[in-house]
């Protein structure tokens, strides 16, 4: 599908000038700061070295008190504590963390994931009732529960404390819990909004540990899991994400807990992972277990004590990991037949698609697959224990809870984020939704959002690409979302020698500008543009900028996203 591309103007040209002189950096760079909310030498500083001192008091969170002193009375009167977590990365990795922690000083605890098809998403009826049969006088919901308003009343008919911690949106009132604990309450004051599920675990051993004065590496330790949570949640990789991310990274890469160097062994041989790798290598194979079998798979073996026991888990969440990927080809098949065989649905600014016997565990990946491809609002849904669950997922810079919040007269139950969501809905209203959805989008979303855009940060001249430029570039790094690695634009590059097509469908090639170097480039899934490049022409391009290692060697490689022939002109946005 063809991207616009829209180039990111520059606002603050005596910021950028201010920075080019107090950091002894080129324009470009200091332009790249700016974007990124950074204007000052110290700013700056704070960027480039984050630190675990960064990180905010964790009793600035709105109940975290509460929430202490809650655990600390049950630790205190050896009530049973029941660690409950959604069966996502992101719960998987908070209850692992949280677990984790409070096992090696207290015995009296265990944990609870809800099966994917039996229960559904968030706090369970299931769940409560067997916290009330074994004993459990308080459940630490993580990832979840801050709408389970009438499980957690349930709960408290049966005098089972709940705390609440979690990082979705509330809805108007809040569970009637002994502590809440979501950055996104409006009455909460933290200074941060976008920790991952895990990251409000980890804020909840930190304020522990704070209190009793426990050393921190007692809860560093932990941060490999919370920088898989905040790659596979996809959420902002900015203030209080980047320095977790950074720091998580340097755990995973250096000493991971035995559960995750179990996984990275069945991964991509690669001497450093990135948060790109963490999305596409480790948290596909964390989610497997629940999308196949049942999660708490993922948590024994994020919980292994020892690489023996890692090895037992990591080997049957790989298989199981197999098992989704043939799910995932076969039903993203049948979705795309359904759709390209269906005139009326080529013309709609949705999709939304019903096959009662697709596997929920995989509706989800069919569902981001189907709006990669045709780029618009997307819901996939199939039959699950009596109704029809679902999955959604948006495009860039389009409000799918919104949307979907207008369609909520339809739905058992909904939530999830701006991108991404899930839903549960009876049979009869499939058709229905699939009118209403249509409805909701097409009348709001404007028509530049259903194709996809190409956001250029900056012009630049291959010449200015050296060493110190790179060096630099790097420290930019842990690249996510709203930190992405950045996109340049290179006008009228020429072709040094011919174009080759490597792989299935990728585009070699190397480039020269001017007198510049020759550099190397690869295009993922690019071949189409073989017969462009090989031309003769000069032609425009846009890319990032990587490092590429191959047997032990390392060279500057352009990652090319687009190319297009020099006569075409660039939207600019603020």
């Amino acid at each position: 599908m063809q991207k616009r591309w829209v180039e990111m103007s520059q606002l603050h040209p005596e910021r950028i000038k201010e920075l080019c002189n107090s950091l002894n950096i080129c324009p470009v760079l200091a332009a790249l700061l700016t974007k990124r909310n950074v204007f000052s030498y110290d700013e700056a500083k704070q960027f480039f070295r984050p630190e675990l001192e960064h990180l905010h008091d964790p009793f600035l969170m709105k109940d975290m008190d509460k929430a202490v002193s809650r655990i600390e009375k049950a630790i205190e009167n050896n009530e049973k504590i029941l660690i409950y977590g959604d069966y996502d990365v992101d719960g998987t990795t908070a209850v692992a963390l949280v677990y984790g922690f409070f096992r090696e000083f207290y015995a009296n605890i265990d944990f609870y994931i809800p099966d994917r098809y039996l229960e559904g998403y968030g706090v369970s009826t299931e769940g409560i009732d067997y916290a009330y049969e074994h004993g459990f006088s308080l459940i630490i919901a993580l990832d979840c529960g801050i709408k389970s308003l009438d499980k957690v009343a349930y709960s408290n008919l049966k005098q089972i404390d709940f705390i609440i911690a979690d990082h979705h949106t509330p809805g108007e009132s809040l569970p009637q819990a002994v502590a809440v604990l979501d950055p996104k309450r409006i009455d909460c004051e933290y200074p941060f909004k976008e920790l991952s599920g895990c990251g409000i675990g980890f804020k909840i051993v930190q304020a522990f540990s704070q209190k009793k004065g426990l050393p921190n590496d007692k809860i560093y330790r932990f941060l490999d899991l919370v920088a898989v949570s905040i790659a596979s949640d996809i959420v902002p990789i900015v203030g209080e994400n980047r320095v977790l991310t950074h720091y998580g990274l340097k755990r995973f890469n250096s000493n991971p807990c035995p559960g995750l160097k179990a996984l990275i062994a069945y991964s991509t041989n690669k001497a450093e992972f990135t948060v790109r790798d963490l999305v596409f290598q480790i948290g596909p194979r964390i989610n497997a277990a629940g999308r196949i079998k049942h999660a708490k798979d993922a948590v024994y073996l994020l919980i292994s004590s020892s690489d023996k026991e890692a090895e037992i888990f990591s080997s049957q969440i790989d298989l199981q990991n197999h098992q989704r990927r043939d799910f995932d080809s076969r039903i993203t098949e049948e979705a795309l037949a359904m759709i390209d065989n269906n005139v009326e649905l080529h013309r709609k600014k949705t999709t939304v698609v019903y096959q009662r016997d697709w596997h929920k565990g995989v509706i989800g990946i069919v569902a981001s697959r189907l709006t990669e491809k045709y780029y618009r609002p997307t819901i996939v849904l199939t039959h699950s224990n009596g109704m029809v669950a679902g999955s959604a997922r948006s495009v860039i810079g389009y409000d799918l809870y919104e949307a979907l919040d207008q369609c909520s007269e339809l739905f058992e139950q909904f939530g999830g984020h701006k991108y991404a969501a899930g839903l549960t809905m009876r049979e009869e209203n499939v058709v229905a939704l699939q009118a209403r959805f249509e409805e909701v989008v097409a009348a709001n979303i404007p028509e530049e959002l259903l194709t996809p855009e190409l956001l250029i940060d900056e012009t630049l001249d291959l010449s200015a690409i050296d060493g110190k430029f790179h060096r630099i570039l790097k420290r930019f790094a842990p690249f996510g979302p709203h930190n992405e690695s950045p996109i340049f634009l290179s006008k009228a590059v020429c072709l040094v020698g011919r174009a080759e097509i490597v792989g299935a469908n990728h585009l070699k090639i190397k480039i020269i500008q001017g007198n510049s170097l020759v550099f190397d480039c690869i295009g993922f899934g690019l071949a189409d543009l073989y017969s462009v490049v090989n031309q003769g022409m000069p032609f425009n391009i846009c890319y990032t900028i990587e490092e590429n290692v191959w047997r032990d060697k390392r060279n500057i490689q352009l990652n090319i996203k687009g190319i297009k022939m020099t006569e075409f002109s660039l939207e600019t946005v603020n």
